[in-house]
């Protein structure tokens, strides 16, 4: 169990603010300069299909601007100022967090705090969280009114706090300790910075609780929890890397943010479409991971880090695609979207008011908005950014999902007409003699909807069409067989096969859990693939067809498709195959192609194998990938080994944990390979990487933000072989 709260209550929080008057005039015009040029550059993306050129590193100066952590100083005066004018929401929400802050509680610090599971054991863990948000509660209302009693109040909580902890224990304890470690430094920027009876042991009694208690036990992140986990820890190092001057904890926890592993960054957070990571969970943590994602994004844009508009908007894209669902509308999605905890959380106010500054229309956003506005205080109050000139922008771009590789795998009903003398076979009945009788004369077989149960892998014959109905056709091969792959075949010249519109389960159970990352293929230790199609002699198997399956949760490889003349793999979707069982890790991938000719991948969906490659080419001719998606890989995002006449066209490459693209050498490498107009981004390494490939044409490839970012491609000529 990662996670057992539904609604943690969490009110998206962490703030930051002021600066020593000497560098005010410097400060501002810093802003004015970087908003300026964050429009400028804004505008231009819009006017690109593949979205913002970004760069992490085009306004970080030598020094942070302090305060700085959700707000920087004018930022807070333009707040003082629509409170003190009476301007609302800002009004109301003032009065709001005046009452919140004068409630009964329970301060107590502790030693040791421990949070289990639904709460349980729950040693602490409400007090600190309590104190943590009325200290920044009680340090904006100081900075709001002037009155000493507030920020002594909040200087208190803090102190009390940083002398006593000293660690945190159960299975929370990474959880809770992001919960608070943003709301800690930025009611201690607030003060350190504005109020005049701030002391430098008051800093240095903070700063040793945030680097010896808190800092330790975030800095490994947690990206095998769900998702919100690190955008939580992120937030939290990126307010500690502020308030402790420290550039280091703050460029890493950017780069997680852009890069981390499994389910750490926002792009393994929040797919192209929107969709989220736990939107198959509920909608409750889906809510509170965009809120983290979004507070994390905004610290970094107080310090000239415009995370927002990575990737095309993609945390527009994911909140969007959330409040479009909580509307009343069904998106599609990629699993079922779970419609529990579906009430609507204050976890929104900034991210909207972001993008409506720059003219990105969030309509569904909007409405959540309405629903919430009128409980809200701090998440107001913190939102406030002072106007950028020429605002305010009137919201006109609306925002477009990913559409490469689009929808991809078994849809809700067959894509197919089919033929009058089709067998149909429903569940619990024979597909294997089906198959066997529809052989003779070149039949069809139709799976009807439902789990067909396989006491046996299912053996090809040449000559059929094995289709299902979508994506409620589903091939599981029953754990008792002892089997692993799915499907086989026995025929050496196995020839004219097609597979379409079925799923193939790979998992043990056929059942969703309410949390699939619970039951994901990297958790559990058995071997199951998904189809398996091999000869002795290359081209001996024939024209074989893949078209709107989809191949997921397999330990082994998706597919293994080898010495094949002729195979197209099209509109599918091979998904979280690939894990870590025997030969090995980075050995089983979402789909394996080697030793084939003439081979089309298109239109498909290759992602989140979690130790393999989204495809993986070895050994192989006439390779044609384009259109496709292929991203959240832990290995590269393709592999391609010792081919010749490889064209990799169109497609969306990014996230995976490596190189988005390698060429690898083994003996005499690839040759007459194509990259052409390919979105390559946010990889973990190069975009492109390559060693000793001949004939090599690399053009109109857009490449950013990926992990080497002084260079986005490494075309190496040598024979240089990978030692990992």
């Amino acid at each position: 169990m990662v996670c057992g709260d539904t609604d943690h209550g969490h009110n998206c929080p962490a703030w930051a603010m002021s600066m020593p008057d000497a560098l005010r005039i410097s400060s501002m015009l810093y802003r004015f300069f970087f908003l300026l040029a964050s429009l400028l550059s804004s505008y231009a993306a819009i006017s690109q299909p593949a979205g913002p050129a970004f760069r992490d590193t085009a306004f970080r100066g030598p020094a942070f601007r302090h305060p700085g952590i959700h707000q920087d100083k004018e930022d807070l005066e333009y707040l003082k100022q629509q409170v003190q004018a009476g301007s609302q929401p800002w009004l109301n929400a003032f009065h709001r967090l005046q009452q919140e802050a004068a409630k009964d509680l329970d301060p107590t610090p502790f030693a040791h705090v421990k949070r289990g599971p639904y709460g349980k054991p729950n040693i602490g863990a409400d007090q600190l969280s309590g104190s943590a948000k009325r200290a920044y509660q009680l340090a904006l209302l100081w900075y709001l009114t002037g009155r000493q009693a507030y920020a002594e109040q909040a200087i208190d909580l803090l102190m009390k706090w940083s002398d006593t902890l000293w660690d945190f224990d159960y299975n929370d304890a990474k959880l809770l300790a992001a919960w608070t470690g943003y709301q800690w430094c930025s009611a201690a920027e607030i003060l350190r910075y504005s109020y005049p009876h701030w002391k430098d042991a008051h800093t240095d009694r903070f700063s040793n609780m945030l680097l010896t208690v808190y800092y330790p036990l975030l800095r490994f992140y947690f990206p095998e929890a769900n998702g919100n986990w690190d955008g939580a820890i992120a937030h939290s190092l990126l307010a500690i890397g502020v308030f402790t001057d420290n550039r280091e904890i703050f460029d890493n926890a950017v780069d997680h943010f852009l890069r981390g592993p499994v389910n750490g960054s926002v792009f393994k957070y929040i797919y192209p479409n929107g969709q989220c990571q736990e939107s198959m969970r509920d909608q409750a943590h889906v809510q509170l991971g965009l809120g983290e994602f979004a507070g994390a994004a905004r610290i970094a844009y107080t310090q000239g880090v415009d995370l927002f508009a990575a990737g095309n908007y993609r945390l527009a894209l994911g909140f969007e695609y959330t409040a479009r669902f909580l509307s009343g509308e069904i998106p599609h999605s990629y699993g079922p979207l779970s419609h529990r905890a579906k009430k609507v959380r204050d976890d929104y106010e900034f991210a909207f008011n972001h993008y409506q500054s720059i003219g990105i229309a969030m309509p569904f956003t909007a409405k959540l908005l309405d629903s919430t506005r009128h409980t809200a205080s701090l998440s107001i109050l913190t939102a406030a950014r002072k106007p950028a000139p020429g605002s305010p922008v009137t919201p006109a771009v609306h925002l477009e999902p990913g559409k490469t590789g689009y929808i991809a795998g078994a849809l809700d009903s067959a894509t197919y007409a089919p033929p009058s003398d089709a067998i149909r076979v429903a569940p619990g009945s024979s597909l294997q003699e089906a198959l066997n009788t529809a052989a003779a004369r070149g039949a069809w077989v139709i799976a009807q909807k439902g789990i067909h149960r396989l006491p046996a892998p299912l053996i090809l014959p040449s000559g059929v069409t094995l289709a299902g109905e979508g994506l409620e056709t589903v091939l599981f091969l029953d754990p008792a067989s002892g089997a692993r792959d799915a499907i086989v075949h026995t025929n050496e010249a196995l020839q004219q096969v097609t597979l379409r519109d079925l799923v193939i389960e790979g998992s043990i159970h056929t059942e969703i859990h309410s949390d699939p990352n619970s039951r994901r293929s990297f958790r559990g230790g058995s071997s199951r693939g998904g189809i398996l199609l091999q000869t002795a002699i290359p081209g001996k198997i024939k024209n074989i067809r893949l078209e709107r399956i989809t191949v997921r949760n397999c330990t082994y490889n998706g597919a293994f498709l080898n010495g094949i003349q002729g195979l197209s793999v099209i509109s599918c979707d091979f998904n979280e195959n690939g894990s870590s069982v025997i030969p090995g890790p980075k050995l089983q991938h979402n789909l394996l192609i080697t030793r084939c000719d003439q081979v089309r991948v298109e239109n498909c969906r290759l992602t989140t194998s979690p130790f393999g490659s989204g495809v993986a080419i070895a050994h192989s001719r006439n390779v044609h990938i384009q259109d496709s998606e292929i991203s959240r890989n832990a290995y590269y995002g393709m592999l391609i080994t010792e081919s010749e006449a490889v064209s990799i066209r169109r497609n969306l490459v990014e996230g995976n944990s490596r190189s988005g693209i390698l060429l690898e050498f083994l003996w005499k490498g690839s040759r007459q390979v194509t990259l052409r107009d390919n979105l390559i981004h946010f990889n973990n390494g190069y975009g492109i990487e390559s060693y000793h490939t001949t004939a090599l044409t690399a053009s109109d490839n857009q490449l950013t933000g990926n992990g080497t970012l002084e260079k986005q491609e490494n075309f190496d000529p040598d024979k240089k072989l990978l030692m990992h």
